[in-house]
């Protein structure tokens, strides 16, 4: 595990170690969420995949307890699921549908979606109601060249149906905008996929203020070559340079500081 996930705490009898390490990893990135306010209420989820030495070629995520608080959300009171939704470790919470069927879809249909992030902060929903979307205007934005798909909204999304057509939206790219809805990430760990959205978040962020200050026509365009460039050059993403670890890391120790009940 590591260290700024270090804890005292036994895994449960029963349970891989494994499986434990996921479920610290996963309750702190919904503490994380809670303290940078990317929260809506008891809504959106980030779901982790289990590794093959806890649950073998089945595909098993954990998502959290529906009714919950991201600031409410442990270790243990994760819920662990497959991807027909049934609940596998006994938990007594519901799980939300509209996150199951998102969830379990990416999980399933890209084979490197190990993590999946989904949000509704302000920047990201604004942006994704623009008919441009997401603008190559700022420095986030061109390290993203490449990276961004777009999904057409087709309302709550609780209907198994809309899964194929959301995993042809997305194809390979591992940062989404789902159209007057919100943002999604992926990836194969959770702190690259952390990397990911939060690159998206402040890139919705900057547009949303430099829109603010005279419209889509002041903005500056980033040249395709230097968008290019850049995106190259980023290393947060790189599984060669941490892959987002040292951020993500960082933001764990400032939630430890503050409150460890995470990790019960």
């Amino acid at each position: 595990m590591n260290a700024a996930l270090q804890t005292t705490t036994a895994t449960p009898a029963g349970m891989h170690p494994d499986e434990w390490a996921a479920r610290v990893e996963l309750a702190a990135c919904y503490r994380v969420f809670a303290m940078m306010g990317w929260t809506e209420m008891i809504y959106n989820h980030i779901t982790l995949r289990l590794p093959a030495s806890v649950c073998g070629d089945d595909k098993q995520f954990l998502i959290n307890p529906f009714g919950l608080h991201y600031s409410e959300v442990t270790a243990r009171n994760l819920v662990k699921i497959n991807l027909q939704g049934q609940v596998l470790d006994g938990s007594p919470h519901p799980v939300n549908p509209a996150g199951f069927t998102v969830h379990a879809a990416i999980h399933d249909g890209l084979p490197g979606a190990h993590c999946v992030m989904h949000t509704h902060t302000t920047a990201g929903v604004a942006v994704a109601c623009l008919k441009d979307g997401l603008q190559q205007t700022n420095f986030y934005t061109a390290q993203l060249h490449g990276m961004v798909a777009y999904h057409t909204f087709e309302g709550i999304t609780i209907h198994a149906d809309e899964t194929p057509r959301l995993l042809k939206s997305i194809g390979d790219r591992p940062a989404v905008i789902l159209r007057n809805h919100g943002l999604l990430a992926w990836g194969a760990t959770l702190p690259q996929t952390f990397a990911i959205l939060w690159t998206l978040q402040r890139a919705c962020e900057i547009q949303m203020a430099t829109f603010s200050m005279g419209g889509a026509q002041a903005a500056l365009p980033v040249p395709e070559a230097i968008a290019e460039k850049c995106t190259r050059d980023a290393l947060q993403f790189n599984p060669h340079h941490g892959a987002g670890r040292d951020v993500f890391d960082a933001l764990v120790r400032q939630v430890n500081r503050l409150d460890r009940s995470y990790l019960e």
